[in-house]
């Protein structure tokens, strides 16, 4: 039997990075910049977890709420576990599976994200959570734990991280945030620097008013 140290946590940490480049970045790339894409157009972030999870939902929150590398505009992303008056009295008047769907139903509108963040892909307040963001016609991702698992089923778009421990999971899902954020951010960028192209020839190719 393998006896733990203070080092076989950043060993299964590098062991489970390995590969997570590989098979992270390409779906990260994607939702980061159609996340981009949806806020600009006024859609709404919704992210929800529980326990370590949920620190990792309000990160993302704030990343995008506020900013991640540079200045830029500010987006709507609301961390649904950050509202403890609502998710108390949810939990105590409709019980705890409900904490996270009934503000799904208050915020969430067509054309916005849910994102689900769970170790284990099995907590069933996102599973319902998830179930509501689909009837009003929102979009579901799921940052989980190892597949295959009840969340990845219900979503439209899942990255399950393959790691040994809950532990190694979380940390790759913040990992996961800051590439999330970097596509977000390059696309913002991206779309700013277009933008700024067209203002400049529209006033180029306007005349002058004497007429030159």
């Amino acid at each position: 039997m393998k006896i733990a140290t203070d080092a076989t946590h950043c060993d299964d940490l590098m062991k489970a990075l390995e590969g997570f480049r590989e098979y992270a970045s390409p779906v990260l790339r994607r939702w980061g910049s159609g996340l981009a894409d949806r806020l600009a157009a006024g859609a709404r972030l919704l992210v929800a977890g529980n326990g370590g999870s949920a620190a990792q939902a309000q990160h993302l929150s704030a990343e995008l709420v506020g900013r991640y590398r540079d200045d830029r505009p500010p987006f709507s992303a609301l961390a649904l576990h950050a509202d403890t008056s609502s998710t108390t009295a949810i939990a105590n008047d409709y019980g705890v599976q409900e904490i996270f769907a009934r503000q799904v139903a208050a915020h969430g509108r067509a054309g916005d994200v849910l994102m689900l963040l769970s170790t284990s892909g099995a907590s069933a307040n996102l599973l319902v959570a998830a179930k509501e963001a689909h009837r009003l016609g929102m979009t579901v991702w799921v940052l989980t734990g190892p597949a295959p698992n009840p969340l990845e089923g219900t979503a439209d778009a899942a990255l399950c991280v393959e790691a040994a421990s809950a532990a190694t999971v979380q940390e790759l899902h913040l990992v996961a945030v800051h590439m999330l954020c970097e596509s977000f951010d390059r696309t913002v960028e991206r779309c700013a620097a277009v933008e700024r192209r067209r203002t400049h020839d529209r006033w180029t190719a306007a005349p002058r008013k004497d007429g030159v």
